[in-house]
């Protein structure tokens, strides 16, 4: 059903881009919005980057990089997790014994 989308407009590197997205992904996508804008500004002005494209390929490598080492850490604590679990279930075996 068309009548349960919101019509947005975000603005990002100085260019509006019309949005129709459903209520609940508003916020996210405006939170996401004003960091893209945060990102450029930090871009610019620490290493004088002034073509747009070349700081959206680097914002978009930060973001990307973010969520990779996001999911690596993740798979880091759930090894970590599972060779607790399987020391704690060793020593429960052992003391049963």
């Amino acid at each position: 059903m068309a009548d349960d989308k919101l019509k947005i407009k975000l603005s990002i590197a100085n260019r509006v881009y019309p949005l129709t997205i459903h209520p609940s992904q508003e916020e996210g996508l405006r939170k996401a919005s004003k960091k893209i804008e945060a990102m450029i500004r930090q871009f610019e002005q620490s290493y004088s980057v002034r073509d747009k494209q070349d700081v959206l390929a680097m914002c978009a490598l930060q973001f990307a990089s973010q969520a990779e080492q996001k999911t690596i850490d993740k798979n880091v604590i759930s090894e970590q997790v599972e060779d607790k679990l399987i020391a704690l279930n060793q020593l429960l075996e052992d003391h049963g014994s």
